[in-house]
């Protein structure tokens, strides 16, 4: 039987006398040819099996070769907050990231570059969204994914923290995902053991991948953060979220506004470079983009705020209030969102004028290259 060639000649499916199955030459571009069998007797499956090995192969190659412009890299370790990084070392993660947007899109979403390394998902407080993207994250880079349920394990059995996490130590990861409802906890432990580590939201401290994630989805739909305005508003006084994204977002040379009632202000926020408001109007006037807060219904209904339904009709967002912005505001939310309270459904959904689902993409991107970057940095 006849060579089987595809890919204009980087695949080539042939059969040996000796053998029943197919075998696969395969040649990426500028890459020496792997030879192997299919598996397969069926010429069919054979080509499919090909063609997958291929794409993979070839995505793994535009990954490992990627050109980013700014050439002041991250070489830190750890990832546990923006404070204390440099703009360039923010820059360098957005554009680094740029490439996962692209490779998320392929019909196969699967790469081996980080094949092999074991990342530990340990969260010791309840976050789907942002364990889950991490967990996208690392296993479409072909890493091991572990998901430490601390609900089940031993600290409810009256181990300590420590215990635990020297434990986990133990197993010789190559990176540990961390949140933890109190503040120092990720630093505590970076310190504690060989692993890299990202903080994943430490207390009420900062959430550093939900910032990088914020810019990036900002960076892709404006291409600018100089001289733009951006009005966070809602519970600032709880909220890493808030605290990260005005660390970054300033440093890049964007405009704050904080916007929210008195008792959700905190008394220290005069010293982060922001303008306070405490009424939606004078709040959103002139911002170009306005990121709403989830209001924290555990820490805050009848100490801070009287009712959900008192607070949405002052600091819900809806198109009423959204009318005091730029004419074409755009609206952000981390989530989970609290429709009805902090904002309303309308908004939320509008595809015109929501980036909500975009940051939902953004933060699988975002992931993608911290896992990259800090396990190459580790190594």
């Amino acid at each position: 039987m006849k060579d089987i060639i595809l890919q204009n000649g980087h695949i080539k499916i042939y059969k040996r006398e000796s053998s029943q199955f197919w075998q696969m030459r395969i040649k990426p571009p500028k890459e020496k040819a792997i030879r192997e069998s299919s598996g397969c007797r069926n010429l069919k499956d054979a080509k499919e099996i090909a063609l997958k090995k291929y794409n993979l192969l070839t995505l793994d190659k535009k990954i490992i070769t990627l050109n980013v412009k700014n050439y002041h890299e991250y070489k830190g370790k750890h990832l546990l907050g923006i404070k204390n990084l440099k703009k360039t070392e923010i820059e360098y993660i957005i554009d680094y990231a740029q490439q996962f947007i692209e490779f998320n899109k392929q019909k196969v979403k699967k790469s081996n570059i980080l094949e092999g390394k074991s990342i530990f998902n340990v969260f010791f407080e309840d976050s789907t969204r942002t364990r889950t993207s991490f967990e996208i994250a690392a296993k479409r880079l072909g890493a091991d994914l572990i998901n430490v349920s601390v609900k089940d394990s031993s600290i409810n059995k009256g181990e300590t923290l420590l215990d635990t996490v020297v434990t986990i130590g133990s197993m010789d990861p190559d990176l540990l995902i961390i949140r933890h409802p109190e503040y120092g906890v990720s630093e505590m432990i970076s310190k504690t053991i060989d692993a890299s580590i990202i903080n994943a939201g430490d207390g009420s401290h900062e959430h550093p991948t939900q910032a990088l994630l914020d810019a990036l989805t900002i960076k892709n739909k404006i291409g600018k953060f100089r001289d733009i305005k951006i009005a966070i508003c809602g519970d600032i006084l709880h909220s890493r979220v808030a605290r990260s994204n005005i660390y970054l977002l300033k440093k890049l040379g964007a405009k704050i506004n904080v916007v929210g009632p008195k008792t959700l202000i905190p008394d220290d926020i005069n010293d982060l470079g922001v303008s306070v408001y405490y009424d939606m109007k004078n709040g959103l006037k002139n911002c170009d983009i306005v990121m709403m807060l989830r209001i924290q219904k555990e820490r805050i209904l009848g100490i801070h705020i009287p009712s959900e339904k008192d607070y949405f009709l002052e600091y819900g967002l809806d198109f009423n209030k959204l009318k005091y912005a730029k004419r074409n505001a755009l609206v952000m939310h981390p989530g989970p969102m609290n429709r009805g309270v902090e904002i309303d459904s309308k908004v939320a959904d509008d595809v015109t004028r929501s980036l909500i689902q975009n940051q939902v993409s953004m933060g699988v991107a975002i992931r993608m290259a911290c896992l990259k970057i800090l396990i190459d940095n580790k190594g």
